[in-house]
This record gives structure tokens, sequence and C-alpha cells, in this order.
């Protein structure tokens, strides 16, 4: 399983309104958890240290030190090479919603229990 530890999450409107209409919203899921206890804004309204959808978050994995940047982008569009992955990977559920400081944590496909800090968000403008 690749379960998520959720803790505190915002997501915006138009965020949720998308993830709302995925088919792994529905049922139990880690998306449907995230989806029934994210706080929902307005975009106007979410701080910009928030990990919101096409948002590029720099992270610091715990164990190697190693930094990545990431996009997180819906189902289909994901280009690994690039930098954007899938909001429904193991890495996408535990960083969106989080803020700057906060420590992901996710189960690798391979079963690895990985764990990592969120050192920036920058959204386009």
């Amino acid at each position: 399983m690749n379960a998520v530890s959720l803790g505190e999450r915002k997501l915006t409107e138009l965020d949720y309104g998308r993830l709302i209409q995925l088919p792994a919203a529905r049922g139990v899921s880690p998306l449907a958890d995230l989806l029934g206890e994210a706080e929902v804004l307005e975009t106007s309204r979410m701080p910009q240290d928030v990990v919101t959808m096409y948002a590029q978050v720099q992270v610091e994995d715990l164990a190697s030190r190693r930094r990545s940047r990431f996009v997180l982008c819906y189902p289909g569009q994901t280009e690994p090479r690039d930098g954007y992955i899938s909001v429904l990977s193991p890495v996408g559920l535990a960083l969106i919603g989080t803020r700057v400081g906060t420590l992901a944590s996710w189960q690798s496909p391979a079963g690895a229990q990985c764990q990592a800090k969120v050192l920036a968000v920058a959204r386009a403008a």
C-alpha cells in the first residue's frame, strides 16, 4: 500500500474541484482521504508557500540530502524527465497541499519508506 501521512493540507477551490472529478477520488483511496480532510481556500487566499497543482516544488530527501524539483500535474500530463509528476503518485499525494518546511512521507512502489522536506514553492504568474 502506498499510504501517505496526510497532516494539515490546504487546496485551492480550483484544485479541489478538478481532483474530486478524478476516478481515484471515488471510494476508499488516499486521494479521497485527502479531499475529505483538506482545508479548501479561494485561490487568491492561498498562502504562497503551499504546494498547489502546477507549482514547482523543491524538496530535499532526508536520507540522501539530494535536492529535487517537481511540478505536480494531472494523470496523463506526466513528463518525469522534465520533473512533471502525477499528483496521484505517492510523491504527488505526499506533497499536494503541504507548506514549506513540512516533512512529506510516502512509500515508494518498491516498498521503501521515503521522507523529504519541502524547501520552496514557486507558482507560475
